[in-house]
């Protein structure tokens, strides 16, 4: 049997989106057989603590991501490949979070994308 792996796990740290708890997933997915899982919630990491703790119960290997919404309506999924691209990721998330906050804007939770300063020259 050649090994499977789930890229797009939502937890129910994405609203309305999934409905599970992280370490449910994890759990079940080990059950299943899965080799590996990748936990991906929207426009957040909320989810990869709790997923984290029970994937290294179980042994099962865990991506850490994230489901960028942009507010245009893309989306994009990303898994960092080292701390030093966590970090960046976490950042961007902070500085979107913070643009949307700062427009007073509400809805779907979607992500202001951060224009780089050099953009702007």
């Amino acid at each position: 049997m050649t090994p499977y792996a789930e890229l797009d796990v939502r937890s129910n740290f994405s609203f309305l989106e999934g409905a599970s708890h992280p370490g449910e997933l994890v759990f079940t997915a080990k059950a299943l057989g899965v080799a590996a899982m990748g936990v991906a919630d929207r426009n957040s990491l909320a989810g990869v603590v709790r997923a984290h703790a029970e994937a290294k119960k179980q042994g099962l290997r865990l991506l850490v991501g994230c489901r960028l919404r942009f507010t245009d309506g893309a989306e994009l999924i990303v898994y960092p490949r080292d701390r030093a691209a966590y970090g960046r990721l976490c950042r961007l998330l902070s500085i979107g979070k913070s643009a949307i906050q700062d427009s007073g804007a509400v809805g779907d939770g979607g992500f202001k994308p951060a224009a780089p300063e050099a953009a702007n020259d």
